[in-house]
């Protein structure tokens, strides 16, 4: 669904842009973030890619990725361009407080925001929006607001296609999500077309662990995982003295909570991690058994149906046992 399409006019002469995403990025926000990036600047434009946090290191390798400017490490810079800008791009985010300490700053910068995302409940604040909940990933709509919308197709060159590649192979679990249409396939074909190397994006992503990282595995996998067999579900609890002790860093915990819903039968994964200010939780699901509801209702979060995420300021021992307890009411779902 694309809303204020007229304000696109804008794109027609040189502009000075702001790309931003959310909190903490993954594969899809930065993949959409610099392949969006690199297709403005074969136009002309003035463009910027704004972060509120560091991002893991597997993500490192993507082309661009050293134009990024950091909030925490550069704020006047950040500040200044986005006060100056004319188009301010909220990629991967359907609320601005996702953005989390950029929320201000986006708020009250002059410049029209356009949203593109696929995410639930979109909040009211941009001048553009292109939003699709079915959507796999955002660099999925990242692709068709360039080749459909923008008419760029030809402009799409190997690092836009590797960039775009990268955000929604992580987002569909390596096109394993039941979001993985038959379109999707199509766009990956055509960003293989464009140069995309896709064996070397799985080596750079899913092959560079380090040894720490690893073994912080293998001790969650035979000491923090349990399962609940009478409701098909599994959990992950890692406390923040298990991330001191394998001096964990961002991204090192991507991917867990995939292991406990691996196991045989189970329909319903969490990882509940003390990250100290708060409690994080990831919530994966098979069928129709509700993450976004559960997170939204329970744990101040949201997201898609079967991957959602929240976090709550009680204990770790607290939040698991209201995991716990929350189970039954959908116990018709898991043992279906």
């Amino acid at each position: 669904m694309l809303q204020g399409e007229e304000n696109l006019k804008l794109l027609t002469e040189p502009r000075k842009i702001v790309i931003t995403t959310h909190h903490k990025p993954d594969g899809d926000a930065l993949g959409s973030s610099l392949g969006l990036y690199h297709w403005l600047k074969t136009k002309n434009h003035e463009v910027n890619v704004v972060v509120s946090s560091d991002f893991p290191t597997f993500l490192d390798w993507l082309p661009g990725r050293e134009l990024i400017i950091s909030y925490p490490e550069n704020p006047e810079k950040a500040k200044q361009l986005l006060s100056e800008a004319d188009i301010i791009f909220c990629l991967d985010y359907s609320a601005l407080s996702r953005t989390n300490i950029l929320e201000k700053h986006i708020r009250e910068a002059s410049a029209q925001k356009w949203m593109i995302d696929h995410h639930l409940d979109p909040e009211d604040f941009a001048q553009l929006t292109y939003w699709d909940s079915n959507a796999a990933a955002t660099a999925q709509l990242i692709y068709t607001f360039i080749a459909d919308i923008l008419e760029g197709k030809e402009f799409i060159d190997a690092s836009i296609a590797t960039c775009l590649y990268a955000g929604i192979m992580t987002d569909t679990g390596s096109f394993r999500f039941r979001s993985t249409t038959s379109a999707v396939h199509h766009i990956i074909a055509s960003l293989i077309e464009a140069g995309a190397r896709n064996w070397e994006i799985h080596e750079h992503i899913y092959n560079s662990s380090t040894e720490r990282r690893l073994k912080f595995l293998g001790y969650c996998l035979l000491n923090c995982l349990e399962v609940i067999p009478e409701y098909n579900t599994a959990l992950f609890s890692i406390s923040k003295d298990d991330l001191a002790q394998f001096e964990i860093s961002t991204g090192d915990t991507e991917g867990l909570v995939n292991y406990a819903l691996s196991v045989k039968g189970v329909r319903l994964a969490a990882l509940i991690v003390d990250r100290t200010e708060l409690i994080k939780l990831s919530l994966r699901s098979i069928g129709d058994i509700p993450c976004n509801e559960i997170c939204k209702k329970y744990f101040n979060g949201g997201g898609h149906l079967n991957a959602s995420g929240g976090s709550s300021t009680a204990a770790l021992a607290t939040v698991v046992n209201t995991f716990k307890s929350i189970l039954p009411e959908y116990k018709e779902l898991l043992i279906t």
